[in-house]
Order: structure tokens, then C-alpha cells, then sequence
């Protein structure tokens, strides 16, 4: 996906006034997605040594940004690039109980992405994990946390409303839930990304299930790491988003792998040689919590609530000159 410069856009909101408004947004909404979720927030890092195998390895070709410290010589320092293993990891360090969890804002460098209107090198989500029992490592499990977080949206969606009525874009009333292979069976000729838009246009908002394992064609329809999210348990929360005519992904997530799950997908993705980490010796001897987690982009949030047409309206990044004055050209004001 390349840069969209929607024809005549005009922003409804000032700079200063989108700056107040993405406070309120990012204040507001994570009270209220703590409250709804029971949920604590903790402090997260910003980076984490590459020994402990805690790193998000995303689609498995992405770098991390990383360094050495003087006071750890011979050590490599990665930021990351998610908190999808660290948080399980913490609730289990914390002592966190059955149906607790905790969320925290997650900021990250992304070096290696392709820049469009969603995507920048700095990613800034709620990061957001809890535990629950084995017997709950089930569809149903995952379905009802994802209605519990778009009731949350739909209730922001209100929220912002209120306080900028001629701001905010208007949201469907309800997600639907779709597998990735159920778009392949109806969309065969087109790519996973037709598939997506095409989807969310007919339904308005949806829950895309199962990403990371091959279809029956054989291809997959998008990467996920091996070792966090279960294949068969995860999805992403998109939405159509008419200002750019495609969908916008809002939150990816997932009921995270068990012990069997781990070994199965580490073979298939030919990384097994990650199992000599700590983090991935515990899930296979059951010694991590079983859990559900996932990330929220915060910019992504402000994006669709206010009607913004490029993250850099959200975000402060940085972006090639000529992409800043094309921008400019069509009303874009990137922060």
C-alpha cells in the first residue's frame, strides 16, 4: 500500500485542537479499557536483552533496532519491537491470578516498515495480556473478548463525539467474525489485502481469525511470529475506513501458544532453534500462565475516531521530505 492523498481533504481540527483531542482520546479510552477488562497497568520496557528470546520477531524478517551497554559487554540490546512475550512473562513474575491482567503503553522503533498512511517507524500501542484457564483456550474465549473491546471503541466513539461533534467518524454497530480461510473461499482471486477491504466495505467492522497458518492454497494470508499467538486462536480487529476506501486495522491479538502449539509452529516456520530460549523452555515445561493478549494502536485509535487520513496527523515520526510536502499539498498536516 502506497501513500493515498484523498481528493479535497480538508481536517476538521487544527493542529492544537488534534493534539488536544488525541490527549483526550488516549486518557480517556485506557481508563476506561482497564476498568472494562480488569486490567492493571505496569511499566513496561523500551528494550530487553537478546538472550531471553522476549523480543516480538514479528514476521520474522523485521530487525530490531539495537545496541551494546558498557556496563554488559559482550551483550546485544534490542528494542522492541512488541511486548507480546514480556507481558506474559510479567504476569507470571508478578504473580497474577485467573482472570487478572495487566496493560501498558508500548513504544517501539520499527526500522524495516513500509510507510503508508497506517504505518511509521514508531509504533505506539496499549499493550494488554490476561490470564486465563487452560479449558479457556477456546474460539468462544477469544469472540467474547474481542466484543468486550469493541464495545469499548463504540463507547470512545461516543465520548469524542461529545466533545467534537464535527470531528469524529462514525462507526458501524457491530463486528463480525471471519476466518481467514472463509476469505479465501469467497475472494480466491484476489490478495489478502482485496480480501480485507472487500470484507470490511460488505460488514463494516471485522474480526479476522486465524492468521499465520497456511490455506488450502497453501499460501498464507499474513505473517505472525511462531511463538506468542496461537494460529487457530487469533485475529485482527479491522475496520472500513471510508476517508481511504480500505480497511484500517485497529488491534491484532490472540490466545497465546501452549506447549504443543509452540513446538508445532516453530517447525512449520523453521525456527526451532528458538526453543533454547528461557522464555520458550517455560512454555514448553508449563511454567508460563496460560493467557490472551494482544496490542491496541493508539495512533491507529485517534486516526479512526477523528477522521484523520495519514498516522502522521497523530504521531510525531519521521517521514522523507518529499512525503512531508506532498502531504502539505493536499492538506495533510503531519505533526
Amino acid at each position: 500500500m502506497s501513500t493515498i492523498f484523498p481528493q479535497d481533504y480538508q481536517p476538521t481540527l487544527s493542529v492544537r485542537k488534534t493534539e488536544e483531542a488525541i490527549r483526550y482520546i488516549r486518557e480517556t479510552f485506557q481508563d476506561e479499557f482497564g476498568k472494562q477488562m480488569h486490567l492493571s497497568r505496569l511499566s513496561a520496557p523500551m528494550f530487553v536483552s537478546q538472550t531471553t528470546g522476549l523480543n516480538d520477531n514479528l514476521n520474522g524478517v523485521e530487525t530490531p533496532v539495537s545496541f551494546s551497554m558498557q556496563a554488559l559487554p559482550g551483550q546485544t540490546i534490542e528494542i522492541v519491537h512488541s511486548l507480546a512475550k514480556w507481558k506474559r512473562d510479567a504476569l507470571r513474575r508478578y504473580g497474577f491470578g485467573i482472570h487478572e491482567g495487566l496493560y501498558t503503553n508500548m513504544n517501539a522503533i520499527r526500522k524495516d516498515e513500509v510507510l503508508d498512511n497506517f504505518h511509521s517507524i514508531y509504533v505506539d500501542q496499549w499493550d494488554w495480556e490476561k490470564v486465563i484457564t487452560k479449558e479457556e483456550r477456546t474460539l468462544a474465549t477469544l469472540e467474547s473478548t474481542v466484543q468486550q473491546i469493541f464495545t469499548v471503541i463504540k463507547h470512545m466513539e461516543d465520548e469524542v463525539w461529545y466533545k467534537y461533534p464535527d470531528a469524529v467518524y462514525h462507526l458501524p454497530k457491530k463486528i463480525h467474525f471471519v476466518t481467514t480461510q472463509e476469505l479465501e473461499d469467497r475472494y480466491p482471486t484476489l490478495s489478502p489485502k482485496e480480501r480485507e477491504n472487500a470484507i470490511c466495505k460488505e460488514l463494516g467492522a471485522v474480526f479476522l481469525l486465524q492468521i499465520g497458518g497456511a490455506l488450502k492454497s497453501g499460501k498464507r494470508h499474513d505473517g505472525r511470529a511462531p511463538d506468542y499467538d496461537d494460529w487457530k486462536l487469533n485475529g485482527d480487529i479491522l475496520f472500513w475506513y471510508e476517508p481511504l476506501q480500505c480497511a484500517l486495522e485497529i488491534s491484532s491479538m490472540g490466545i497465546r501458544v501452549d506447549a504443543a502449539a509452540l513446538q508445532e509452529q516453530l517447525e512449520v516456520a523453521g525456527a526451532t532453534d528458538r526453543l533454547k530460549y528461557p522464555y520458550h523452555q517455560m512454555i514448553l515445561h508449563d511454567q508460563m500462565p496460560f493467557t490472551i493478549g494482544g496490542g491496541i494502536g493508539q495512533s491507529r485509535l485517534c486516526m479512526l475516531l477523528l477522521g484523520k487520513v495519514h498516522v502522521g496527523e497523530v504521531q510525531a515520526s519521521v517521514w522523507p521530505q518529499e512525503l512531508v510536502a506532498s502531504c502539505e499539498q493536499h492538506n495533510i498536516h503531519l505533526l
